[in-house]
């Protein structure tokens, strides 16, 4: 399983203040509550954050064809109101943080509490997880992309620029998003203190920004009744239809609240989001409506046409640091899913380097740091502004929050045994706004809708591959290997030559011979004087107790059976763990132990398991994963690498 994970890189304050979901959340001072609610809102909030530059704009756009211009501005802003209102706050804020795995929030860890609360694997909620981290990534391409742009199209208003500078727009956001980008290398602990204050005063910039123009009209204030979003959407429901698909673009960052709860905890994000967030957000909205009602010239660019010639400079400058966050956000949130999708076996093992010796979580990926880089800038080249951008935009998130949805289903029934009718009576509503949003985020699909969706369905077809391929080969593996408990009575009676230490073979599956002992035993003639048989397995908790993390099996004189646990948040770390076994009494030398890794070389084949390109696919992902070695954090000097050829 898979679950989007908390944006671990951000906050250094939250790092050393955030409660442990192992342990019962304990008081904290002031300060370190301070700390988190600052700290969640330079993390959590950073997309959402930067809606405001565009999405009242698009909307708008859209809106006019219905030949009414004031309901077009009170309709857009009533509706923009109640999509804060409805997705983020009751969906996301109310319901879905209560749905935590051990304290830690997301699609990925909710599918693997849905899981457990079901008590059995399920194919379907296996699916949602892979499609919910498939658009994630999708998600995380167009982001940085669009944040970063809309930002930097302010120049073109800014006091004493003219439009020479239109053509220099994309390759100043190229060059932000590859310093972004270059930088990731070398973590993020010591800025991360800095996203907070910074994000901080961008929300109360809006926010007063928001109030010095609701005075252009104040008749703006009565857009937060709901009665107007119903008459523009009755006025024309095709058109209104097509709106709310740009509406939509104003929650477009609300799955990054329950992603990064485990980090931060509920308290912080609820609080930042209802005191600070939203009020700012709603200000902001009315005072973009006011001004268009006073100023109807000004619909090409409302948010940077509102801004005073006086501050103009100080808050494009603002803006510009706040994306360069929200894009920080997205793309460390993407290295922290890796890491989960390869624990759980959903993607190959990766190169994951950790970037902080004191704080957990502050990791590095370079593969998909790469791939990331990549996809953001074929989408400057291809799309070049954010109205083009905005076509693409939505539907990754849509397809998330509905997905979050369904698998709600499986813990409200399960775990928090609701009757099935107040399910029904919460999750139906919820799931009806989803599909809304979706569905007029589809009418996009001729303007670009189609790549996130296109990306997703690339990460879906790598992911399916490789736990796929995964399983035919362990399936042909059990079938060609020899029970251990075979093996050792083959051994007790025809003794091979013994040698002097410890050899720890690892092993997918602890009840067969592993592939390295047997071909040591057929090519060297020997076995050690004592046997581990260790075993390496994801949990589908987040993180595991010191104590839950090893179980050690007597299985004769000379082997032993040792199952290591962690969590899938957790980054594997064997000699550590291997330290842990000698306190609780399994006796060996580092220095005179060895460990046995099998190599498999993996050949395509027609005829049975998968089709001939997938298995080409799913070699070209073997070859490409990390050495486990590395992976498992093993010291080099003491693997020992045995071989064996095999088909999928």
């Amino acid at each position: 399983m898979v679950g989007e994970h908390p944006r671990d890189d951000q906050s250094a304050a939250a790092n050393t203040n955030s409660h442990d979901p192992l342990s019962p959340e304990h008081p904290q001072s002031k300060a370190a509550q301070r700390a988190l609610l600052i700290g969640a809102i330079g993390v959590v909030f950073g997309d959402i954050g930067t809606s405001p530059i565009y999405a009242l704009r698009e909307a708008t756009r859209h809106a006019q064809a219905l030949g009414d211009p004031r309901l077009a501005v009170m309709g857009v802003v009533s509706l923009a109101f109640w999509a804060l209102m409805v997705v983020v706050t009751f969906k996301y804020v109310l319901f879905l943080m209560r749905a935590d795995n051990r304290g830690e929030g997301g699609a990925l860890s909710l599918m693997a509490l849905a899981q457990n609360a079901l008590g059995r694997r399920s194919a379907l909620l296996f699916i949602l997880g892979v499609c919910g981290a498939a658009l994630f990534y999708a998600d995380g391409v167009i982001t940085p992309a669009i944040s970063v742009l809309s930002a930097i199209e302010g120049i073109q208003g800014a006091p004493g620029v003219g439009s020479a500078i239109n053509p220099f727009i994309v390759p100043i956001a190229a060059v932000i998003l590859i310093g972004v980008f270059m930088v990731q290398s070398h973590g993020t602990a010591g800025l991360a203190k800095f996203f907070g204050p910074i994000t901080l005063v961008w929300f109360l910039s809006l926010g007063v920004l928001g109030i010095f123009h609701i005075f252009d009209d104040l008749s703006i204030i009565t857009a937060l009744s709901p009665h107007y979003a119903l008459m523009l959407l009755a006025a024309n429901p095709v058109l209104g239809f097509v709106i709310l698909g740009s509406v939509f673009l104003a929650v477009t960052g609300a799955e990054a609240l329950y992603a990064d709860m485990g980090h931060f905890g509920k308290s912080p994000i609820r609080k930042g989001w209802l005191f600070i967030v939203l009020p700012c957000l709603t200000l902001n909205y009315l005072g973009q409506g006011a001004f268009l009602l006073a100023h109807p010239t000004a619909i090409d660019n409302p948010f940077w046409n509102m801004v005073p010639q006086l501050i103009y400079w100080p808050l494009l400058l603002l803006a510009t640091a706040a994306t360069v966050i929200a894009s920080q956000a997205v793309i460390t949130g993407a290295f922290s899913v890796t890491q989960q999708a390869v624990q759980l076996g959903l993607l190959p093992r990766l190169d994951i380097r950790n970037t902080s010796e004191t704080q957990a979580g502050q990791i590095y990926v370079p593969a998909v740091n790469g791939l990331l880089m990549v996809g953001v800038l074929f989408l400057l080249v291809t799309f070049q502004n954010t109205h083009n951008l905005t076509a693409a935009y939505g539907v990754a998130v849509t397809g998330v929050m509905f997905v979050n949805t369904l698998m709600a289903f499986t813990v409200a029934r399960h775990k928090w045994k609701w009757p099935l009718w107040g399910v029904l009576a919460v999750l139906i509503p919820m799931g009806f706004v989803d599909l809304i949003f979706l569905s007029s985020n589809l009418l996009k699909l001729p303007d670009g809708a189609w790549m996130p969706l296109l990306l997703g369905a690339l990460i879906v077809v790598i992911m399916w591959t490789w736990v796929r391929g995964t399983q035919i080969l362990g399936e042909k593996t059990r079938r060609d290997s020899l029970p251990l408990s075979d093996l050792i009575e083959m051994l007790t009676a025809r003794p091979p030559h013994r040698a002097q230490g410890t050899a720890i073979f690892l092993t997918s599956d602890p009840t067969v011979a592993p592939v390295a002992m047997m071909h040591n035993l057929k090519h060297n003639k020997v076995l050690h004087e004592k046997n581990i048989i260790m075993t390496v397995h994801t949990s589908h908790k987040p993180r595991v107790r010191e104590e839950s993390r090893i179980a050690i099996e007597d299985i004769s004189d000379d082997f032993k059976r040792v199952t290591l646990t962690f969590g899938y948040m957790e980054t594997p770390n064997v000699p550590k763990a291997l330290a842990q076994c000698r306190r609780q009494g399994l006796k060996f030398d580092i220095m005179s132990t060895s460990f046995f890794l099998g190599r498999r070389s993996v050949i395509p084949t027609a005829q049975q398991g998968m089709p001939l390109w997938q298995d080409k696919l799913f070699i070209f992902l073997m070859r490409n994963a990390a050495n486990p070695t590395d992976f498992f954090r093993i010291p080099p000097g003491r693997v020992v690498e045995l071989g064996t050829q095999v088909s999928v």
